[in-house]
């Protein structure tokens, strides 16, 4: 039995937070830009919805069925650096260097090699992206075994990587401002540079000043060899159904599922509104204020949403906290349907610190909650399984992502958005706002049902701590659970 996480400090110092929060950063700026920059190939490169929607899918497809093996390779690693940190450093590496490649893209090259070029360099990032993220979750997994200070880790992490979300609209402006690049595909080509090597360096942080102990000569891994391959894949696909038997886990996964893909279904036609609905597509005349949108509501994340759901988890618990932030979304999601107003712009910032609580609260919260659920597991199985719980939890995103993309696609053509046209018909434009708040809304409130029933509170959490340090101590503890009526 593997005791990685007994005997823990209970307090992180607070450089070994920041220290994870900086690869968080890396881990949200690289999808906080590719979010901007995939709005080029629509709207400057000339790629059609469908194309889109595959260059969402397919690379998000391959990343979510490569995360549980790398969540099993991870947990069975025998290092004198331990399970995560070589993985993290080398799936910095690769996703830096694909990115600044994947963004060479020359509208002379036509539509269809730009198509496969970026397919093919998307995937080699992807790849990357599994091999830094899967470890460097399990990372923060393990930093604690605290009820709260899991969530404090977690906070200081989503803080920093919330900065992300309010630099990368700024990209928007740049791009689209002649005086700093003659076209915005010639500014993606040197902005990734720059995107991809600082990134790099980000990512390559926890790696490099978050200790962790040997495992060289731990007893209780499976084998990673090629020879016993075919075994291993068994053990992943065993773990795999067994983690997600665990039903407050299941529930993370599924609201997560909902939350944070129902959102990001509709996030890119935020600029598509601003321009073609605020602005009558005229993209110079809208300036800043797609910009804005981000920025502001990402701000609001920052300095409103993070600190807020923190004090709430502390005083009322995690779960309340989730159902507060979640239904002050909701709030948020129907007043952008009100406050999109030709003429008057200024007036959607009004909704943005309600529509925060959605994404800003969900992964501060549920990558608590998961080290709560992995615990649970430890006491049942008696194996720490970070890496493919964190492997499972991300795959449910990410696949989800992948349908999101597809998704968008097949909306913007369902209500006739077309990218090479001045303007927009106002069918398009009205089915865009419908999906764009209606979406969010459905999802966000199928999570909030399936969430009523998870039942990991500080309670039943701080007695599975107990009885896991009973155990790994060797001494008896009586069943403290109430007896049955």
């Amino acid at each position: 039995m593997n005791h990685n996480n007994l005997g823990v400090k209970q307090q992180v110092p607070f450089k070994d937070k920041v220290a994870f929060g900086v690869g968080m950063l890396a881990n949200q700026m690289f999808p906080a830009v590719l979010g901007i920059f995939m709005v080029v190939l629509v709207k400057d490169l000339g790629f059609p919805g469908w194309m889109w929607g595959v260059l969402f899918f397919l690379p998000r497809v391959f990343d979510s069925l490569s995360d549980p093996i790398m969540g099993f390779i991870s947990d069975n690693t025998r290092s004198k650096w331990g399970r995560r940190r070589q993985y993290v450093f080398t799936g910095a590496l690769i996703m830096g260097i694909s990115f600044v490649i994947m963004w060479q893209l020359y509208r002379e090259n036509g539509v269809n090699y730009n198509f496969a070029y970026f397919l093919a360099w998307s995937i080699a990032f992807y790849l990357g992206l599994t091999v830094f993220s899967v470890p460097y979750v399990a990372m923060g997994y393990e930093m604690s075994t605290d009820f709260h200070e899991r969530t404090h880790i977690m906070a200081v992490a989503q803080w920093i990587g919330q900065w992300a979300w309010v630099i990368a609209p700024w990209f928007w402006v740049v791009m689209y401002d002649p005086s700093w690049f003659e076209s915005p595909e010639a500014a993606t080509r040197e902005l990734a540079v720059w995107v991809g090597v600082i990134c790099m360096l980000f990512a390559m942080v926890p790696a490099i000043f978050l200790k962790s102990r040997s495992t060289e000569n731990a007893k209780d891994y499976a084998e990673l060899s090629l020879k016993n391959m075919g075994g291993a894949l068994g053990g992943i696909f065993r773990g795999f159904v067994e983690a997600f038997q665990s039903v407050p886990f299941r529930r993370l996964c599924v609201a997560t599922f909902f939350i944070f893909n129902a959102f990001n279904t509709v996030a890119a036609f935020s600029f598509f509104i601003v321009v073609y609905y605020l602005f009558a597509g005229d993209a110079a005349a809208a300036g800043v204020w797609p910009t804005l949108f981000g920025s502001v509501g990402a701000l609001a994340t920052t300095f409103g949403v993070i600190p807020t759901v923190t004090w709430m988890s502390q005083r009322l618990g995690k779960k309340r906290a989730f159902m507060i932030s979640q239904a002050i979304s909701l709030v948020g999601y129907v007043l952008l349907w009100f406050l999109f107003i030709p003429g008057e712009p200024y007036m959607f910032l009004l909704a943005l610190p309600f529509f925060s609580f959605g994404i800003g609260s969900l992964f501060t919260l549920m990558m608590s909650m998961t080290a709560d659920v992995i615990d649970l597991d430890e006491l049942e199985n008696g194996q720490r399984r970070e890496g493919v719980f964190g492997a499972i939890y991300w795959w449910m995103v990410k696949f989800g992502f992948a349908i999101a993309g597809l998704l968008s696609g097949a909306i913007m053509s369902l209500v006739g958005f077309d990218a090479d046209a001045a303007t927009q018909t106002e069918s398009a434009i009205t089915g865009l706002r419908l999906f764009y708040s209606g979406v969010p809304i459905l999802g966000t409130s199928i999570a909030m049902i399936v969430m009523r029933r998870y039942d990991v509170d500080e309670a039943r959490a701080a007695d599975t701590r107990a009885k896991l340090e009973a155990r790994a101590s060797k001494v008896a503890l009586p069943d403290t659970a109430p007896a049955p009526a």
